[in-house]
């Protein structure tokens, strides 16, 4: 049987319950930069956190806007930041990968909304570009969101990784070895 959001939300909100996937905002990045990628970090396999290009976007998240912001885990895996006027905010190193980005807020706001009842609005930013973009979960975004979460689910539930695509992206990306060997 094919697992459905709407699985997804009563375990999420039922804690004796397993969530038939654990979907994380990292997964709905991947989701949209490599599926593959996806793939490999649903298995276990991770990248390495001490690469350069993963302390930098640290390093931007943990500094920018720290005294308009406070950070929350949600059941245990969900990391996100609401400032000071009540949105939720998601910071970025730059805007190269706005949609994935884009869609990672998204889904804090589809989750505090199916998950919590908490009804939010977001805020994305990009300090060392002095860039932010507001971001609301209207209907067209929750379709949007909706059916990236149902995507995740097929891919994770694959038992073979997607098919191997050339991206631009794979150059600077962490599983290129892994993929490309």
């Amino acid at each position: 049987m094919a697992t459905t959001l709407d699985d997804i939300v009563a375990a999420e909100r039922d804690p004796s319950l397993e969530p038939p996937v654990r979907i994380t905002g990292l997964m709905v990045q991947y989701y949209e930069v490599c599926r593959r990628e996806l793939w490999f970090m649903s298995r276990g396999i991770d990248i390495d956190r001490d690469a350069a290009n993963i302390r930098r976007g640290t390093h931007v998240d943990e500094s920018s806007y720290r005294d308009l912001r406070e950070s929350f885990q949600v059941n245990g895996r969900i990391s996100i930041d609401v400032v000071d006027s009540g949105e939720i905010m998601e910071v970025k190193v730059s805007s190269t990968l706005e949609e994935p980005a884009r869609l990672q807020l998204l889904y804090y706001l589809w989750y505090l909304e199916e998950v919590l009842d908490i009804e939010k609005d977001g805020v994305l930013a990009y300090p060392t570009e002095r860039k932010r973009e507001r971001v609301t979960l209207d209907e067209e975004n929750r379709e949007r969101i909706e059916s990236v979460l149902r995507g995740i689910v097929e891919v994770v539930d694959s038992e073979t990784p997607p098919a191997l695509e050339k991206k631009p992206v794979c150059e600077a990306c962490l599983y290129q070895d892994l993929c490309w060997m």
